[in-house]
């Protein structure tokens, strides 16, 4: 690593001991003489094994549920249905005000995804619980379902979520998430060309090597230690105290190394129904996916369609800019209207455009809830954007870098969600970039500063 001294000398202190320094990461030790504890490693006495009985359909009413054959396999120990479950409808933003609370812990009523938690069987092994999940059965109405964001905002198309009543979250500003800035339209009437893409992106998995779980053990005076590779502790403690309707300070998380999350594991899925199964049945509970389950249950990075229409000058400046981003939420919100909305706040790119409209959408199908993932509602929306300015570039002949330049955003430039620009620093980037990569660029772009306007 090489720091350069030389930029924003003026403004930076010359104190630094960490920045540009090797340091070796503080867990590294324990990782390859293999003593780093992770939360399957606690094994209680007398712990029971959690698993799900999950739908096999898309979207579709419940009509009935027999336990009774489950009930009677030999190891059972208790049977959960969404009537067992204190809150059972509940959303992980409501601790920030982002609601309604739109998905149930265990489906009642309704399934609208392939995979949904309907039953929850506790048995003192993971086999016995595992056969006595397949002998429940649950008699399933199966109804229309909508897999495309699109096809999902029509009129007429199945309605994914009834706590919402639509097929997309509303925000304040209606349907979608906007931004205004300038006029768009007189930017692409004064334009040279106009370009319109389309880019579009699928769930991506997060594929850790260690699959989401917990373990739970009661500690007396109706208190429960929860071991967890949840990557938002107290949102995942505070979401349980709702779901339970138990004082916080009853519960106590331990959380620590987690074996791979990229953001994965910040849903509060597994937690809750484990705590409740010590609950009720006095004994510590084991609940870890397997496999197969992290790979369709965990909530991917959502699918996302980025419409981008912009409008340029033969010299190079990007005039107008209009952007229709579409956020796949899959069944339940999670994590999906804030992702939506990060979108729209970070959608003109690193760029200073005189005109913007955008509008994202957070859309709801019959698909896995889609959630967190390093960036997400940003890093789609980057892919699409930096492809559509090197299009740009070769629409009117113009070296991408250099078209890059001309548009780069500067400290003072008034951003389209009307923030000033603060320590940019792209122009060097990009200066440091060309050098790096020998890629030569005209040398009025290796004088201009992100302080001032170059020509």
């Amino acid at each position: 690593m090489e720091l350069r001294k030389n930029y924003f000398a003026d403004v930076r202190k010359d104190d630094l001991h960490e920045i540009g320094q090797p340091r070796p990461r503080s867990d590294s030790p324990g990782h390859v003489t293999g003593k780093t504890a992770f939360f399957a490693d606690r094994n209680f006495p007398g712990m029971l094994h959690l698993k799900m009985v999950r739908s096999p359909h898309h979207h579709a009413r419940i009509r009935s549920i027999d336990t009774s054959e489950a009930e009677k396999h030999a190891g059972v120990v208790k049977i959960l249905t969404a009537r067992d479950v204190p809150h059972n409808v509940y959303t992980i933003l409501i601790l920030i005000q982002i609601g309604p609370e739109d998905e149930t812990v265990l489906a009642d009523g309704k399934v609208r995804w392939k995979g949904e938690a309907v039953v929850a069987v506790l048995a003192e092994t993971e086999r016995a619980a595992q056969e006595a999940a397949a002998k429940v059965k649950v008699d399933y109405e199966v109804l229309p379902a909508v897999f495309d964001m699109e096809e999902a905002l029509k009129p007429g198309a199945p309605l994914v979520n009834e706590y919402h009543g639509r097929n997309y979250y509303l925000y304040d500003s209606g349907e979608c998430r906007k931004v205004r800035f300038g006029d768009v339209e007189a930017g692409f009437a004064g334009a040279d060309h106009i370009l319109e893409q389309s880019y579009q992106s699928s769930p991506i998995e997060h594929a850790p090597t260690e699959t989401t779980g917990c373990v739970v053990a009661p500690e007396g005076n109706d208190r429960f230690t929860c071991y967890t590779n949840t990557q938002a502790m107290f949102f995942t403690l505070d979401n349980a105290s709702i779901i339970l309707q138990m004082p916080g300070n009853k519960l106590h998380f331990v959380g620590g190394t987690v074996g791979g999350g990229f953001g994965g594991k910040v849903d509060v899925i597994v937690e809750p129904i484990a705590i409740l199964g010590a609950k009720l049945t006095g004994r510590p509970v084991s609940f870890i996916y397997g496999r197969e389950e992290e790979m369709q249950i965990s909530s991917p990075r959502a699918a996302e369609k980025v419409v981008i229409k912009d409008g340029v000058m033969k010299d190079g400046r990007v005039v107008a800019r209009k952007v229709t981003g579409y956020t796949d939420a899959g069944a339940y919100s999670r994590h999906s209207p804030y992702g939506a909305q990060k979108g729209a706040g970070h959608y003109p790119g690193p760029y200073t455009i005189p005109n913007v409209w955008i509008d994202t959408y957070c859309v709801y199908t019959n698909r896995t809830p889609s959630s967190a993932m390093r960036g997400f509602g940003v890093t789609i929306g980057d892919f699409a954007l930096e492809v559509q300015m090197d299009k740009l570039a070769r629409l009117i002949g113009m070296d991408p870098l250099e078209f890059r330049f001309i548009n780069a955003y500067r400290d003072g430039d008034m951003k389209a969600h009307r923030q000033r620009t603060e320590g940019a620093a792209l122009i060097e980037c990009m200066q440091e970039a060309s050098r790096a990569a020998n890629w030569p660029v005209a040398e009025k772009f290796m004088a201009m500063s992100s302080y001032v306007k170059g020509t």
